[in-house]
């Protein structure tokens, strides 16, 4: 199974120099690293021409209309049968993930699409969350199926669709549409997640999208609503001084 890896990326040279080295150690090397570059100055650029010495890396220099446009570049242009998406700043958590992924796939060839654990920073703590993906709960959004950890074969892409021009939940949007396909969970800790992202800067607007993609593929769910309103209301009490303290507890004790 050949792995495509496509990293998308913007003005943000240093963190993509670290996506880049992560995948640079990995025990078992891609196929292919694909970097779908938009950026408006000429830093990526330059050094990637100036860098580059991995013949599986390979560059896309042009603007683009939003971070599902640069995903539907890259995924367009893999020649991989397994696809990931590892957006510049996010890096694997070791050198064995790839390695993982690959025996689970070659293990389990029904298998479409698999995710495992993911380490984030949470109610001021760094926290390893992940579990199995139960398409019953897809209404509770994406809050323990972390879109980094997933490994997609690209003929899914070719079957359902690519990512559809959602400015923050288009991930989601994904996850409504995959739900019914053979899937596996890989309990490893695959990736280290970079907290600055857009769905994690615009969280609340991020649960105002999540009722609109749910309701756009199912219709109307009193359900969706009510746990969107209860995530952010968590998300709320998790800002405060008492909600932070109460998480590090939590976390000291599991």
């Amino acid at each position: 199974m050949k792995l495509s890896i496509i990293t998308i990326c913007f003005n943000n040279l240093q963190d993509l120099i670290k996506t880049c080295d992560s995948v640079d150690r990995q025990i078992e090397k891609p196929f292919e690293h694909i970097i779908v570059n938009g950026s408006t100055n000429d830093d990526i650029k330059d050094w990637f021409i100036a860098q580059n010495k991995n013949n599986y890396r390979l560059i896309i220099n042009e603007r683009d209309a939003g971070i599902s446009d640069a995903f539907n570049k890259g995924i367009l242009l893999a020649k991989g049968d397994l696809i990931h998406l590892l957006n510049s700043g996010d890096i694997y958590y070791d050198e064995n993930a790839t390695q993982i992924v690959s025996k689970k796939i070659n293990d389990l060839p029904n298998v479409n699409w698999v995710s495992g654990n993911i380490v984030l920073h949470r109610g001021g703590s760094w926290v390893t969350i992940g579990k199995p993906f139960d398409k019953k709960q897809v209404y509770k959004g994406m809050r323990a199926i972390s879109h980094p950890t997933w490994f997609v074969k690209k003929e899914v892409y070719d079957r359902l669709g690519l990512y559809k021009n959602y400015s923050i939940a288009m991930d989601y949007d994904m996850m409504c549409r995959i739900k019914e396909e053979p899937y596996a969970y890989i309990n490893y800790t695959l990736i280290k997640f970079d907290n600055t992202g857009v769905s994690n800067s615009r969280y609340l607007d991020s649960l105002k999208q999540n009722i609109e993609v749910y309701e756009s593929n199912f219709g109307y769910s009193l359900k969706s609503r009510f746990w969107q309103f209860r995530l952010k209301l968590l998300h709320l009490f998790l800002q405060t001084w008492l909600g932070k303290k109460a998480f590090s507890l939590k976390i000291k004790l599991s």
